[in-house]
């Protein structure tokens, strides 16, 4: 089979694709014939090595994959050969036209989602809605900001926003056309929050309160901007790995916190029990299916295109969620 493998940590040059040895599933595992595999931004970290904990190189990068089973290990009894299925694999390789995934991690494909479409629900989907729930507790009549709100996660945010009650959706987006996307899901209001008076541009569209929760991901500037942004009695909640460089609150920022009496709040989604999300998932999956949420499938590459997503990706010219195609079958 052919499998891209990155060669050392580094930029997307070291990404290669390679000939290898067809995987075999052990005992709980399923193979996988890939069709698809989901890219997602921290996939560039893990890449460039700012990560902490990631095994050293080489290795099949990617962590989703959506295809037909091929074949079952030892011991796997709910699943069968020839079935449409989405998959999680902790360990990476997602990104070769065969795969081996845990039994346990693998999720059926309603009829009439495409392979695009279930990779894009599989994690971004249920992260939207859980960090809506469960980071930010969005009850109705909030103003929410949201950040790359025409990215994989921030898409499906903007929906759910409004789902679970926001008054004020508040999209965050660096372009034109993100934004003009970001309202056609229904955002309110879409700022530039690439400029320095973005936190502005919330309070006008909030009658100079700010947003009840600010959803962060970059950091830096960016995080010190965002606390501008906040009203009273707020919740900031930062998610992302990328939002754990940088970050250092200034004491004009704590007193600030402490005498408008804001929250912050970090957020994982892997961190929420299993039965959770696989609720979650369900949720999203039912949502969609019956035409209340929309999925959008932005940029797709050919598995020899990885480099290429990633540079896209970095230089962030890519919406919704991106697809790499790893098999000529996609449907």
């Amino acid at each position: 089979m052919k499998a891209m493998r990155l060669s050392r940590f580094g930029g997307p040059e070291e990404l290669r694709l390679e000939e290898m040895a067809s995987p075999v599933p052990g005992e709980g595992e399923v193979l996988l014939q890939v069709h698809a595999a989901g890219l997602n931004y921290a996939e560039l970290l893990i890449r460039a090595g700012r990560i902490p904990g990631v095994p050293p190189p080489p290795f099949t990068p990617g962590y989703e994959a959506a295809g037909v089973i091929q074949a079952v290990g030892r011991g796997v009894t709910q699943w069968r050969e020839g079935q449409r299925v989405v998959a999680m694999l902790p360990g990476q390789g997602a990104l070769a036209e065969q795969a081996v995934a845990p039994a346990a991690l693998v999720t059926a494909i309603p009829d009439g989602l495409s392979f695009e479409q279930a990779l894009a629900l599989l994690n971004q989907a249920p992260s939207a809605l859980a960090l809506l729930r469960f980071g930010g507790r969005v009850q109705p009549g909030d103003a929410v900001f949201i950040p790359a709100a025409a990215g994989g996660v921030g898409s499906f945010m903007v929906q759910l926003a409004k789902r679970l009650g926001a008054e004020r959706v508040l999209a965050g987006a660096s372009t034109e056309e993100k934004r003009k996307l970001a309202l056609r899901l229904g955002a309110d209001v879409a700022v530039d929050y690439t400029k320095a008076d973005w936190p502005e541009r919330v309070r006008e569209a909030t009658g100079g309160r700010g947003a009840d929760v600010v959803f962060e991901r970059d950091g830096g500037e960016v995080f010190a901007r965002g606390l501008k942004a906040l009203a009273p009695r707020g919740r900031f909640v930062v998610f992302g790995v990328d939002s754990m460089s940088g970050t250092g609150v200034s004491g004009e920022q704590l007193g600030q916190m402490i005498f408008q009496s804001q929250s912050l709040v970090g957020f994982s989604y892997p961190s929420l029990p299993q039965d959770v999300q696989a609720g979650v998932l369900r949720e999203v999956f039912e949502l969609t299916v019956s035409g209340k949420l929309e999925v959008v499938v932005g940029q797709t590459f050919g598995l020899h295109e990885l480099p290429d997503a990633h540079r896209a990706m970095e230089a962030r010219k890519t919406s919704g969620k991106v697809v790499i195609r790893t098999s000529a079958v996609s449907r």
